[in-house]
């Protein structure tokens, strides 16, 4: 499938439906693609699963979406900090399921998806009450409980520049999980602060190759900079 290169925000969301598995990319705010978060909310679709790694910051972002009601679950490495709030709040008062994933294991989680791996065995949450009702294994004489993939409807992720064939470069820590999330899903929806032609990327710094991306948002024409 050929990547198409965006500039109108509600064309690049447009077909996500309700009920949708949505992985959302971002360490806090950095790489969280806040311009394709808001065009979401425009588009209304509800009743979505978020696969993040914050439950949301402040009232932007993956936080605005929550706050609009149209989350119906969480998963999450870590859903509580200082300005948490918004999700805070909902989850308190039920109005949003939340399921607690080692950051770790999110991220291989969503590496499993994308490599075509059906399960794997992890030590990590051994013990603890996250591993309730998990097959566990011993091997080589340590205890391993077993892990399925995390595979999304959708990715939104942001990028700092693509070409028209859909590869990407990231800046610095907005990477996070940007990456693995684009192998992971079955519509990969990236928001960049440029676009340049193909071949001017050098191939041996590629991040995510164009295979693994189906829209390009380009903010360049924007008072918005993507991550």
């Amino acid at each position: 499938m050929r990547t198409v290169v965006y500039s109108d925000a509600s064309e690049a969301v447009a077909g996500i439906v309700d009920g949708a598995t949505v992985l959302v990319g971002g360490f806090g705010m950095a790489g969280m693609p806040t311009t394709l978060m808001d065009a979401l909310i425009d588009q209304g679709a509800s009743n979505l699963t978020i696969v993040s790694n914050n439950a949301g910051n402040g009232d932007t972002g993956l936080a605005a979406l929550l706050a609009a009601g149209r989350v119906a679950k969480v998963v999450c490495s870590f859903p509580r900090q200082a300005d948490s709030y918004v999700f805070d709040r909902l989850y308190r008062s039920g109005q949003v399921d939340l399921e607690v994933v080692p950051q770790g294991n999110l991220a291989e989680r969503m590496r499993a998806a994308g490599a075509g791996i059906g399960a794997f065995f992890c030590p990590t949450a051994v013990g603890t009450p996250l591993a309730e009702g998990k097959e566990t294994r011993t091997i080589d004489g340590r205890q391993y409980v077993l892990e399925y993939p995390i595979r999304g409807d959708v990715a939104l992720i942001g990028a700092h520049v693509a070409d028209r064939a859909g590869n990407l470069l990231y800046r610095k820590t907005a990477r996070n999980f940007g990456p693995v999330m684009a192998t992971a899903a079955a519509l990969t929806i990236v928001e960049v602060s440029r676009v340049v032609d193909t071949g001017e990327i050098d191939p041996e710094t590629v991040v995510t190759p164009g295979i693994f991306v189906d829209r390009v948002l380009d903010l360049s024409d924007s008072e918005k900079v993507a991550p």
